[in-house]
């Protein structure tokens, strides 16, 4: 993995941990930052012992969106074809092989929110605030909120989130489904550790597989998708995972997992 100027990234024991790394600018999105992030995450993508990544920011925020003092001192002319894949961030993170966690710290709108929802899990520190914040600066917006949100919160809801624009808790993040858990800011750190130990106790095999059923469930109408489901689960039924995962239940402890 190259050296960032704009994130932290780093990986072990089957987790991995993006930072975002602009704490003097709350984490304002940069193109650099944009880049970085991407070409991380495709090398995450890759990487077939990663079970579990969790993308959050340095500092008193998660990412406010774009740093609006740094775009709008740039001439925009269009982009290239290498700057547009650089906008799949949150596609990456939606169909990452591993289980993804938006950490979010604190401020989270605009594109930060797009990627915020494109993971497969939101938790929020208590004093976290959100946004779409896309219209308030008069433009339609990017980072595919428009395909996650919906899928989020349902599609009235996705809506008025993006057309008034308002701020919003962590509390009202979680009331409407958009964030699953809310921790107070002294513990969120340790809470979040905890969620990624919790989850690195599953069955690797299990756990992967949990994902990439729930990927090709959005492609796969529903006969096609439990064929596919079915066939998979009697290959997995079949692994030395899910024989120790009954016999521990059966004999009331905690089981050992090998990932075959």
């Amino acid at each position: 993995m190259p050296v960032h100027e704009h994130i932290v990234y780093e990986a072990a024991d089957g987790a991995a941990r993006l930072t975002l790394n602009r704490p003097e600018a709350m984490n304002g999105m940069t193109p650099q930052m944009l880049t970085e992030t991407w070409q991380a995450l495709t090398a995450a993508a890759a990487d077939s012992s990663l079970r579990v990544l969790v993308i959050t920011g340095a500092g008193r925020a998660f990412c406010p969106g774009a740093d609006l003092k740094v775009m709008s001192g740039m001439k925009f002319g269009g982009y290239t074809l290498f700057e547009l894949q650089r906008f799949h961030v949150p596609r990456l993170l939606h169909e990452m092989p591993a289980v993804t966690i938006a950490a979010i710290n604190g401020a989270c709108a605009g594109a930060g929110m797009g990627w915020a929802c494109g993971a497969d899990l939101r938790v929020a520190a208590r004093s976290a605030n959100l946004n779409t914040a896309f219209i308030n600066v008069a433009v339609a917006g990017d980072m595919a909120l428009p395909w996650t949100l919906p899928r989020l919160v349902g599609a009235a809801k996705a809506r008025e989130l993006s057309f008034l624009a308002d701020k919003f808790s962590a509390e009202e993040a979680q009331r409407i489904g958009l964030v699953a858990l809310v921790w107070d800011d002294d513990r969120f750190h340790a809470e979040l550790d905890a969620l990624v130990t919790k989850l690195l106790s599953r069955s690797p095999t299990a756990l992967l597989s949990m994902k990439a059923h729930y990927l090709a469930g959005e492609r796969l109408g529903l006969a096609d998708f439990i064929a596919m489901e079915t066939e998979k689960h009697s290959r997995i039924r079949q692994m030395d995972d899910t024989v120790e995962a009954f016999r521990a239940f059966v004999e009331k402890r905690p089981p050992h997992f090998t990932g075959r």
